[in-house]
């Protein structure tokens, strides 16, 4: 008895699931993995985040994309979904298999689960760091009130910051603005197990 093997993508089949599909995939190595489909509380933490990071940079010439926005991804091509990504000044996009995908995020933000949360500390931070323009990452957990944040300093390194209290105030520096945590955790309800 063989054993059955993963069916395995060429890019060009990707794109073309990509165009054709309502869903969202990403695709590594021949394979592709599916992004869709979230829990209430991370659905929760997106919508809390956005309305917040919004009303803070209104009038201040800056962009904010939800999950369904492709960011390029230099050393992963061609390009990976995260939850949140913002930028300030024009936002430029390149046409990667005749999708667009945003090249110039400077926020990138991923709200954790048990499924994605080893993947979004490790691998897709390193590959994130590819991004020329990219200044600040923050990792949202869904089943307690916890923010990791890094923040790119001028030599290349990253400091490493933690918030745990509904009172902390998270201080965005590539967006020079404040978030609150107790906004950014609203009407989520927690659990003691990790939330998918």
């Amino acid at each position: 008895m063989s054993a059955q093997t993963e069916p395995r993508y060429t890019l060009e089949e990707y794109f073309e699931l990509e165009r054709k599909s309502e869903e969202r995939f990403e695709f590594w190595n021949g394979e592709v993995f599916c992004m869709s489909g979230v829990s209430p509380e991370h659905a929760q933490l997106e919508v809390n985040f956005i309305s917040q990071l919004n009303s803070r940079l209104t009038g201040k010439g800056c962009r904010i994309f939800p999950a369904n926005i492709r960011i390029k991804v230099p050393s992963a091509p061609p390009y990976r979904y995260a939850d949140v990504s913002a930028l300030c000044g024009e936002a430029k996009f390149e046409e990667i298999g005749g999708i667009r995908a945003v090249t110039n995020p400077t926020l990138i933000v991923e709200i954790l689960s048990g499924s994605t949360e080893a993947y979004d500390r490790g691998e897709k931070f390193t590959h994130y760091q590819s991004i020329t323009s990219f200044r600040e990452y923050l990792l949202i957990a869904q089943h307690r009130p916890h923010i990791t944040h890094l923040i790119k300093q001028e030599d290349g390194s990253w400091i490493y910051k933690e918030y745990n209290d509904l009172a902390d105030i998270v201080k965005l520096t590539s967006m020079n603005c404040e978030l609150a945590m107790s906004e950014v955790y609203e009407n989520v309800s927690f659990s003691s197990d990790k939330a998918e």
